[in-house]
């Protein structure tokens, strides 16, 4: 029953911040904080066990499938700086801060917390890009380093606790730990894509082709941890080639797919969020010593450390390849102060930092207690909290106040309609070739009727470009989805009244009611 609450509570708290100006994953957070002290309203506890393995790797496969690989592989050095490079800085740099901080608390244990809020959130990063419209080069930034990071960070949180509990974790173990798991994910994913995608392409159902895309991640990232691999990279690299591989998949299983995952990422995304605000009280519950003024003391420290440190590494990390590379000069454009300003104030905390956190043993190996756990948890919440309201808030008016360039529409929708003109050609050639084989015969209405639907699909792209309609102030698309959406509603209605005048059965209708929406589908995409 608490699980079915938290699945209907945050869907409807996702569901109506779509109405506000308010990024979803910041209210979410805030009703979560407010429910969390609600009379009767069960305590959630956040489990790694559950989360780590069973939500992060849905959440990585639906943001590495919607991600470019070929833009991923174009921004792989700022990609890697940031995933890889910024997660290691900030672990010793939050770690060391807060080892300076925070009186008793040994520098392993710091180094601990250094490593749970060193990643930024993929979920988190990834919906405040949607809703605000960032570029599309730091767009592809702030994924690529969200699908990588949670990798590096378990991999140094590790370490750090290994070091903690006493196991003698040396710089040399620690180094050969994080290259088993990069070398050992990267590899297992490897190994998977391809009879993965074989399978996909080979199933004939679209029902069967979904179950197993429901499985993929999960398998991904279990194969990889069975071998002390990094999950993480196993999901990212299967994710990215079967996304990039998605055209030679059916149709069906397409707009299935699509259909079914996001579905999935909603109701997580929902629920992580609010699990992250849910979590007050059991934080503030096992704090103890830490109350009051000196442990907000700490928190505000170590959130100024978190976001400050981000921005020491970025802009260094920015402009300094381009001082020392005449070839990265050359290559690409010189880049300004404000969208490295941007990635350095998109660096929001999330779910993945808590559930690290939660995972800290209560107990080093002589049987004392973790120094500190109470503490970790409760700075990963404020920091997590801090920099979702905090910086979330604050990233849409920041970007509209430096006036960051967008995406061109205009040059996007020219480019569409220049690749369909092409892409019609080829298609024209095709149909006029088969037409002339006589075994390919049509009735010339048919044949009519085929050279019309590519006709609609070459100018609907151009007509895009066109005004908008000065009665009625809708563009084009907005018109033509208008009027087919009405004249299939209204061949839907008339089906309705024939299967209730018993002239048709049910299982007729449903037949021509989803013909009906296949064509409304396709109506649909040509418009948007």
């Amino acid at each position: 029953m608490p699980l079915l609450l938290l699945v209907a509570g945050s869907a409807a708290v996702a569901a109506a911040a779509r109405r506000t100006p308010v990024p979803a994953p910041l209210l979410l957070v805030a009703a979560g904080l407010v429910v969390s002290y609600v009379p009767g309203v069960p305590g959630y506890t956040l489990d790694p066990d559950v989360v780590l393995p069973l939500v992060l790797p849905p959440l990585l496969y639906t943001s590495a499938t919607d991600s470019s690989y070929l833009d991923l592989r174009a921004q792989l050095r700022p990609v890697a700086l940031l995933s890889v490079g910024y997660v290691l800085f900030a672990t010793v740099v939050v770690g060391w801060a807060a080892y300076q901080i925070v009186p008793g608390l040994p520098l392993t244990a710091a180094l601990v917390l250094g490593a749970v809020v060193a990643p930024p959130d993929a979920v988190a990063a990834t919906a405040v890009a949607r809703r605000v419209g960032l570029p599309s080069r730091v767009t592809t930034i702030l994924q690529g380093e969200s699908l990588v990071n949670d990798a590096t960070a378990i991999t140094a949180y590790r370490v750090a606790v290994a070091a903690a509990v006493g196991e003698g974790a040396t710089w040399a173990g620690g180094i050969g730990e994080f290259l088993l798991a990069a070398v050992g994910g990267v590899g297992i994913g490897l190994i998977l894509m391809v009879p993965i995608h074989w399978l996909r392409t080979h199933l004939k159902e679209a029902l069967l082709q979904n179950t197993l895309s429901l499985l993929i991640p999960f398998v991904a990232y279990a194969a990889a941890e069975q071998v002390h691999a990094s999950g993480v990279l196993a999901v990212v690299v299967v994710a990215l080639y079967l996304g990039h591989r998605s055209w030679e998949v059916d149709f069906a299983t397409r707009l299935q797919e699509e259909a079914v995952w996001k579905m999935v990422a909603f109701v997580l995304e929902s629920a992580v969020f609010a699990l992250i605000g849910l979590q007050l009280p059991v934080v503030l519950k096992g704090l103890g010593a830490y109350e009051g003024g000196r442990a907000a003391w700490y928190a505000i420290a170590v959130f100024l450390v978190v976001v400050a440190s981000r921005f020491i590494w970025v802009y260094p990390a920015t402009f300094l390849p381009r001082i020392f590379s005449a070839r990265i000069r050359g290559r690409e454009e010189n880049p300004t102060w404000k969208a490295p300003f941007v990635i350095g104030w998109a660096g929001m905390r999330g779910v993945v930092s808590l559930a690290i956190a939660f995972s800290i043993p209560e107990h080093m190996h002589n049987g004392e207690p973790f120094p500190g756990r109470n503490l970790i948890l409760f700075l990963t919440f404020t920091t997590v909290i801090g920099t979702l309201v905090f910086q979330g808030v604050t990233l849409p008016p920041l970007i509209r106040l430096l006036k960051l360039p967008g995406r061109d529409v205009q040059a996007q929708t020219l480019a569409e309609a220049n690749a369909q003109a092409q892409a019609s050609r080829v298609a024209e050639q095709r149909l006029n070739e088969l037409l002339a084989d006589g075994s390919n015969a049509l009735p010339p209405p048919l044949a009519d009727r085929l050279r019309d639907v590519l006709e609609r699909r070459r100018n609907a792209v151009w007509e895009r470009l066109g005004q908008v309609n000065p009665t009625t102030g809708e563009s084009v698309d907005d018109t033509y989805r208008r009027l087919s959406r009405e004249m299939i509603s209204a061949e839907r209605a008339m089906f309705v009244r024939l299967r209730d005048g018993r002239y048709i059965d049910d299982e007729m209708l449903r037949t021509l009611l989803r013909r009906l929406d296949l064509e409304e589908a396709a109506a649909y995409r040509e418009a948007a």
